[in-house]
């Protein structure tokens, strides 16, 4: 399966070009072996999406397997609102054939529907609880994050694939 042209892009390919023109950088701070530039922006907002907690509560968001049989590492999203929905790396899903972790971050374009790459967190559950996934209200510990994220990255070099083991 060839990847979803949003997989992998900056998130700031998502935001309006207007927004994206009214940054400046700052000085660069270094300390150590670390440097950081600020950004500044002459908007008085951000970009505007919703979170996948905010999509699912405002019923715009529904997430499912991808078909009746389901696949493990991939999930169906549909977005039927106006706003983009920005879903993160680590985020869990509960519900349907099994729990899952999205593997890498997403902004789901408006009125659009996408497969996404996610991994098991669930291990010996294959069936139906609810047809539809909720957000389990929990984050991928940063080290397990980390692990799946190599993995992920291993897998898009080597298959053009979100896939983590």
């Amino acid at each position: 399966m060839m990847p979803h042209p949003f997989y992998g892009q900056n998130l700031l390919a998502g935001l309006t070009m207007d927004y994206m023109a009214s940054l400046a950088l700052g000085d660069l701070q270094v300390f150590e072996n670390m440097g950081v530039v600020p950004l500044f922006s002459t908007t008085k907002r951000g970009p505007i999406y919703l979170t996948l907690k905010e999509a699912l509560e405002e019923g715009v968001l529904r997430v499912g397997e991808v078909d009746e049989g389901g696949s493990v590492p991939e999930l169906k999203v549909e977005n039927r609102g106006d706003k983009p929905v920005l879903l993160l790396d680590g985020e869990e899903l509960a519900g349907a054939k099994q729990n899952r972790v999205l593997n890498t971050s997403i902004l789901v374009p408006a009125k659009s529907s996408l497969v996404i790459p996610v991994s098991c967190t669930e291990a010996g559950r294959w069936h139906y609880e609810t047809h539809h996934f909720e957000d389990s209200g929990n984050i991928m510990a940063h080290s397990a994050r980390s692990m799946k994220a190599r993995a992920a990255a291993e897998n898009l070099e080597a298959y053009t694939e979100f896939r983590s083991d």
